[in-house]
């Protein structure tokens, strides 16, 4: 654990909430810039012990709303680390710097918008209904609460079951989404779902056909209805196969048709800060429909930086008033997390759905991996100590 005696320099620093490799690629953007960081995390995690980690703390709870808050409070008053910028990494987190923005504000820099704009995005019955709206396609969708509502869905299977407030399921399931092949397995599916979700939170989707090279991202620093630094981006493999939770493989790509979606939604809601929107592309009609929305940072958001984003310094430079030049990510930049990517790429070889010579081409065009650095090598050391935990909390 680094020094954690209260903070005496004139630079604000970062207040990375989440010290998985999400927030360790936040760590080294702005640490190797000399931003002071402070990695907040519930979970034995890595970013705490980054060479750039000035505080590193395990607290309680930090999914509860109330916890959350209260702890930013006691640490930053703790610590002083007043006009710090509050780097949040999980849907829950964000729900609560959204919701308590004016009492956080008082004392930190809080970049999460206010709750009328993560209203859309939080919850994916919003998302799907503004998109909707603005002609932005979508899986055919359906919202059943009950048996009888099952009755009413009469497309082809399998569909998808997923939820529309992803941190209950996932928290549960370990997993972001569930396969139905017949009604009867929807049902129980959906039986299932309701036990631990709230009323009205199961979506049933239609079941885009295609793995993790069907998915495709558009990730932004946006402001004032434009991005400032954005870039496009392909998933080439991810884990789970079919519903994937995170990338393994990710590489940038020139897709303008994503862009202007996206930017469509993005200026609806007036949104600010960093994102990543999700599309799946459907090879039946050609289309490439809306599956998320993520209002934080994202897995392979480290990617930017060898792109030519620098998602996280773009973001903390702006809220403490420095210039910021617009930018975008250059195609044919890629990104691997080698602890999942691995496995992941092991089972696709045995199944044939990779070949091994196309898997040693994707190793050779990396040019970021999600926590090995040479300049910083002891969070990559301990997240291997800490795989048999991590398999169990969150199955990778």
């Amino acid at each position: 654990m680094k020094q954690l005696t209260p903070y005496r320099g004139d630079i604000p620093g970062a207040v990375v909430i989440g010290g998985d490799y999400q927030g360790l690629g936040i760590v080294r953007s702005l640490g190797q810039r000399g931003v002071p960081i402070c990695v907040l995390d519930d979970e034995r995690s890595i970013s705490r012990f980054s060479r750039y980690t000035q505080f590193g703390l395990q607290v309680p709870d930090l999914r509860n709303e109330p916890a959350i808050v209260e702890t930013l409070l006691n640490v930053g008053k703790r610590l002083n680390l007043k006009g710090w910028v509050l780097f949040p990494t999980r849907e829950e987190l964000v729900a609560a710097l959204s919701r308590h923005r004016i009492a956080l504000s008082e004392f930190f820099r809080v970049p999460t918008p206010c709750w009328d704009a993560i209203l859309w995005t939080w919850d994916k019955r919003n998302t799907y209904q503004l998109a909707r709206e603005l002609k932005i396609p979508i899986p055919e969708t359906w919202f059943p609460q009950t048996q009888d509502d099952v009755d009413q869905i009469t497309t082809a299977f399998p569909l998808a079951l997923k939820p529309a407030i992803k941190e209950h399921f996932i928290y549960a399931t370990k997993v972001k989404a569930w396969r139905a092949n017949s009604k009867e397995e929807l049902r129980e599916l959906l039986k299932r779902a309701n036990a631990f979700m709230g009323p009205g939170e199961v979506i049933v989707q239609d079941l885009i056909p295609g793995d993790g090279r069907h998915q495709f991202g558009y990730c932004a620093f946006f402001k004032n209805g434009k991005a400032v630094g954005s870039m496009v981006t392909r998933r080439r493999r991810q884990h789970p196969y079919e519903f994937g939770r995170a990338s393994t493989f990710v590489e940038t790509i020139d897709l303008p048709a994503l862009e202007s979606l996206s930017e469509r939604f993005l200026r609806k809601i007036d949104y600010y800060g960093l994102v990543e929107v999700e599309f799946k592309l459907d090879p039946r009609d050609g289309q490439f429909k809306l599956l998320d929305v993520n209002p934080r940072t994202w897995g392979y958001h480290s990617l930017g930086h060898s792109a030519g984003v620098d998602f996280a310094y773009l973001l903390y430079a702006d809220q403490v008033g420095s210039a910021v030049a617009t930018c975008r990510g250059k195609a044919g930049v890629s990104w691997i997390r080698l602890l999942t990517d691995v496995p992941t790429s092991v089972v696709d070889l045995s199944l044939g759905r990779l070949s091994a010579r196309e898997y040693l081409h994707s190793l050779g065009s990396v040019s970021t991996e999600a926590v090995f650095s040479w300049k910083d090598p002891i969070p990559g050391l301990i997240e291997c100590a800490l795989i048999p935990y991590l398999a169990i909390r969150r199955g990778f």
